[in-house]
């Protein structure tokens, strides 16, 4: 039920496109635009090209932020993010977070996801061909990231648990809490930029958890 209606908000969001042409993603434009694409069979026995066209850094709340369909290189539909665009056997799903894309699926009638593909020259494109080519250390550094937004958690959860114990009140039903490790300054000045680039990470691959990356940001 709660997944019926969430498709029916998300297609309300959608517009008709104006059919302008597919700009060429430039080199330029890496910190800021995001380029995906998804084959899918047509009527005609051949296969048309989607592409999924977004602004990283949008604010997902605002009803500006946007992102764009396009069917064979042409403007084709226009959502309000999150979006769920409808295309045959299925919708492409785009979603973002605070450090990047979240989602950029196609989900079939029966439940099955696909990451669409990433254009080359994009970030995200960069990140999967540096991953294919050296897949051992691309391995090594999401687990870096990993840990990275791990330990942000842990840090953070120990800094709340001592603020709120100590307040008197709660001290005098759960007792005091103490962070058994007080980074230095440095560390909590770091630590944040540290983590930015750990969640940039994972969103160029577009990973995501709701409670490293949503806590992290």
């Amino acid at each position: 039920m709660f997944e019926e209606i969430r498709s029916r908000r998300a297609a309300r969001r959608v517009t008709p496109g104006d059919g302008r042409p597919l700009k060429r993603f430039r080199w330029w434009q890496l910190p800021y635009r995001s380029l995906f694409y998804l084959c899918l069979p047509d009527d005609s026995g051949g296969q048309s090209v989607y592409a999924v066209d977004v602004r990283r850094g949008q604010d997902q709340t605002s009803a500006e932020a946007k992102a764009d369909l396009y069917l064979d290189g042409r403007h084709h539909l226009r959502s309000r993010l999150p979006a769920a665009f409808p295309v045959p056997g299925g919708i492409v799903e785009v979603r973002l977070s605070a450090f990047g894309l979240r989602r950029c699926h196609y989900v079939t009638a029966g439940g099955t996801e696909e990451l669409l593909v990433p254009d080359r020259a994009s970030a995200e494109g960069r990140r999967a061909r540096f991953g294919r080519a050296h897949p051992a250390l691309s391995r090594g550094i999401g687990t870096v990231s990993l840990t990275v937004l791990v330990v942000a958690l842990v840090v953070l959860a120990a800094q709340l648990a001592q603020q709120i114990t100590e307040v008197p009140a709660v001290a005098e039903r759960v007792g005091s809490f103490t962070a058994p490790v007080r980074p230095p300054a440095w560390c909590n000045a770091v630590l944040p930029l540290v983590t930015l680039a750990a969640g940039t990470e994972r969103a160029l691959r577009v990973r995501y958890s709701r409670l490293l990356d949503g806590t992290a940001a």
